[in-house]
């Protein structure tokens, strides 16, 4: 198998396959029939270089078409792409750099600079000089035969409870990323699918191109930072028919731009953590469309979702995906590993996974339909006289009140009650202090369970979070440095 000759070379070489937009706005529009020979290219001179079947290429780009042609050529000779976020720095790469061993990064020149000593580069200028077909340029690379268990990605973990581990995927789950594509993502054959995530984070690397194809759409790229009027803007500019966003980026749309039917817009889609009711509740209101919320884990791509055709249940986290098969365990969502077709290879340095049942770590319900719904970590759910608080549900009841943009809910230890809820707010309006905070509490209690109301409110400028934007709740735990109430 390959995904070169399997999915790409199927298409038109004219039709096209990638719209990518750069930081000024400037799009450019890429046929299949290109990406495959510039990409061909590519892999032709990282042969040159002494890359093969196995080796490791680390890139650093962000959502630009270098990025879409590096990952394609590692996929066209075997070699092993190692996608990183363009906000890792000196630290977080020499870590990936100590466990991966990529034979050579591939990235933006100031980037490559935070590298170790030792490691081989090609920047941006490069790429340009090796795309170039003005240039002297290497013997294009044939596609070559993987079988399916050869690893085709490493994708890092956010690090949320600890050292982020390097989850090694193989050529089978590029393909299997169909099931998630047509039954969750939902694009269709001619349509302009848009998933924002970067470089570097599961969903970018599953959603940002490789499903939008197995449906037959085409990707489109941004190479900017997050605006909301522009995301917007461009949405109806160039008539995107499916947007595919993190939960932070909805809930800043929801709060600091105008709402309104988008003409192309067919379906809503997020995933990354949990998405709250009040804003899929803001866009159906707004633009006439709800949000189809999924959930997966690094380690085992897409699990659940809201599925194409079926109802969409405000604040769940769907129902699962066609033949995975789950169950909760005292709370916990299990996942039985043979059931899921992205389910992971093994951590770099590890292993294969061999147990019957993978515990995600996440705490769930199920209603009487079979909808999911979050509730939190394992270690983050918070025990207090006796009833178990999902740290979500009061994170959720504080983000609806309008003075606050962002709030994180943790256990503070209680000699009565165990432990109680301690929340830290960062403000969007208002002035931190007591009164405030037993407004924010008041808040609460309407919109929740009073018994999960925060009996410690604490302000703060931001929260801790992993580079991909999750909150880091264990570092909030044994914080003192926020302003309390």
């Amino acid at each position: 198998m390959n995904f070169i000759e399997d999915v790409l070379e199927r298409f038109p070489a004219a039709r096209p396959a990638l719209l990518a937009i750069d930081a000024d706005g400037r799009g450019s529009v890429w046929g299949f029939g290109e990406l495959i020979a510039r990409s061909a290219g590519l892999a032709g001179a990282l042969q040159a270089r002494g890359v093969g079947r196995g080796d490791v290429v680390m890139t650093l780009i962000g959502n630009r078409p270098e990025w879409v042609l590096s990952m394609l050529a590692c996929f066209r000779i075997g070699a092993v792409a190692l996608p990183c976020s363009t906000q890792l720095r000196s630290g977080d790469l020499g870590h990936r750099v100590e466990v991966a061993r990529p034979v050579i990064a591939i990235g933006e020149s100031a980037l490559l600079a935070e590298l170790p000593e030792g490691v081989p580069s090609l920047d941006l200028d490069d790429l340009t000089r090796i795309l170039d077909e003005e240039s002297p340029q290497e013997a294009p690379a044939y596609p070559v035969d993987l079988d399916p268990g050869d690893p085709a990605l490493i994708i890092f973990t956010s690090g949320t409870t600890g050292v982020a581990r390097g989850a090694v995927h193989s050529q089978s789950y590029l393909m299997a990323q169909r099931l998630q594509a047509e039954h969750w993502l939902g694009a269709r054959r001619g349509e302009l699918c848009w998933c924002t995530a970067a470089p570097g984070w599961s969903k970018s690397a599953r959603n940002s191109f490789i499903a939008p194809w197995l449906c037959g759409a085409t990707a489109l790229i941004h190479d900017g930072r997050f605006d909301p009027d522009e995301r917007l803007e461009i949405c109806e500019r160039e008539g995107v028919n499916v947007l595919c966003q993190a939960p932070t980026e909805y809930r800043v749309l929801a709060k600091r731009s105008e709402l309104r039917p988008l003409p192309a817009m067919r379906r809503l889609a997020s995933a990354g953590e949990p998405l709250n009711p009040e804003v899929i509740r803001a866009f159906r209101e707004g633009t006439g469309l709800a949000i189809h919320d999924g959930y997966g884990q690094t380690e085992t791509g897409a699990l659940t979702g809201s599925l194409e055709g079926a109802v969409v249940r405000d604040g769940s986290m769907g129902l699962p995906l066609p033949g995975i098969e789950l169950r909760i365990d005292g709370g916990e969502l299990l996942l039985q590993p043979d059931s899921c077709p992205t389910f992971f290879s093994h951590y770099v340095g590890a292993e294969p996974f061999t147990e019957a049942w993978w515990r995600t770590g996440d705490m769930v319900s199920a209603d009487a339909d079979g909808y999911l719904w979050f509730e939190g970590r394992s270690d983050d759910v918070i025990i207090s006289s006796g009833y178990r608080i999902g740290p979500f549900e009061v994170e959720s009841a504080l983000v609806s009140h309008p003075a606050v943009a962002e709030a994180a809910a943790v256990a503070e230890p209680d000699d009565e009650r165990g432990s109680i809820v301690r929340a830290v707010v960062v403000l969007r309006s208002g002035v931190p202090g007591p009164a405030l905070a037993v407004e924010l509490q008041d808040h609460v209690k309407s919109e929740t369970a009073p018994y999960k109301y925060p009996r410690i409110v604490e302000f703060a400028d931001e929260l801790p979070k992993t580079a991909s934007g999750k909150i880091r709740r264990a570092e909030l735990r044994s914080d003192a440095g926020a302003e309390p109430a």
